[in-house]
């Protein structure tokens, strides 16, 4: 098969090419803080289960 210039496929089977953008006014949110977030929320509901 011939290759394409500019490298973009015409059909990419649902995927998305996200670009990092650099704008200020955006919220920035590290990794670590989701993990962690997402961790205490975990807690949280299995403490509630054992209450409840």
């Amino acid at each position: 098969m011939a290759k394409k210039k500019g490298g973009r496929l015409i059909s990419s089977a649902g995927l998305v090419n996200y670009y990092e953008s650099e704008d200020k006014r955006s919220i920035h949110i590290s990794p670590v803080n989701v993990v962690v977030a997402a961790a205490a929320i975990g807690v949280f509901i299995l403490i509630m289960n054992y209450i409840y």
